[in-house]
């Protein structure tokens, strides 16, 4: 009779532990999901990254553009009407400074200020260009951005359209002290706009991915699925999907279908859709 017991038991454990197990392996837990709160600081991070670019991009069609002027003329030129730019030449190296001054406001509705720094070699026989730049002083709205990046630039890529490779290593410091670090490589075509000299036409088209560590300690890992298309006569991004992961939590951001609004639909492991505002770090 022991032994029997003892067997039943045995088998109840067993049993018991296989029942566990595989509820557990049908059962999502939500209660560590990316929260719509990370999200949105998520896409703040990116945001003030990409607005910085768009100017970048801006600044190098203008100096395309204008190879024809003298380098004394350029120093005259301005990409907003907001911003002065500034060249120093130094043998074969570049040096140029964009002063947004107390305040500049893009089409988007973001204010920049202070200066970002860009330095490349001169050589008119390269078909690529290597740039690195650095914040001097340097706000998106009141939110302090620090670093160096470098971006590799080529004229035409294979659609024909200018087309940046960019290396991240970019630190944002928001007004209460929480502060977010930014390192990864995205491509970003100019899709649009390039010939016009009107910044608000300008459309991008951004793959890529990276990850973003957040003050405490939280680190979050972005890959493009599907392109994001950036039009700066918009505050938001209008389309495309990125994946979101923190540990082994995934999640999945969709910024629509083309439409300029502040919405995006965040789904989480479980396949829980719900939608977004993008107003800013809640995080």
């Amino acid at each position: 009779m022991r032994i029997l017991n003892l067997k039943l038991l045995v088998l109840f454990i067993v049993g018991n532990f296989i029942f566990t197990s595989c509820s557990n392996s049908d059962t999502v837990d939500l209660s560590e999901s990316i929260s719509a709160d990370e999200t949105i600081a998520l896409v703040e991070v990116d945001d003030i990254s990409d607005e910085v670019n768009n100017v970048i991009d801006d600044y190098f069609a203008a100096d395309e553009q204008l190879l024809s002027k003298s380098e004394e003329e350029n120093k005259t030129d301005v990409l907003l009407t907001c911003v002065t730019k500034t060249i120093v030449v130094t043998g074969t190296l570049k040096v140029v400074t964009l002063d947004f001054g107390d305040g500049c406001e893009l089409p988007s509705g973001n204010v920049l200020s202070g200066k970002i720094i860009m330095s490349y070699s001169i050589d008119p026989n390269l078909l690529t260009l290597t740039i690195t730049y650095m914040y001097e002083n340097f706000y998106f709205n009141d939110i302090r951005v620090e670093g160096e990046n470098i971006i590799v630039r080529i004229r035409e890529n294979e659609n024909g359209n200018p087309q940046s490779t960019l290396t991240y290593n970019t630190t944002l410091i928001w007004s209460d002290g929480v502060y977010a670090s930014k390192k990864g490589t995205i491509v970003r075509e100019w899709a649009e706009g390039y010939d016009t000299r009107i910044f608000g036409d300008n459309v991008f088209l951004i793959t890529g991915n990276w990850t973003v560590t957040f003050s405490d300690g939280t680190i979050f890992f972005s890959n493009i699925i599907e392109p994001l298309r950036r039009e700066m006569a918009c505050r938001y991004i209008v389309s495309g999907v990125v994946e979101l992961q923190k540990l082994d939590i995934k999640g999945m951001l969709d910024f629509g279908d083309g439409t300029c609004d502040d919405k995006a639909i965040l789904t989480n492991e479980a396949g829980e859709a719900s939608e977004i505002t993008l107003t800013g770090r809640m995080y």
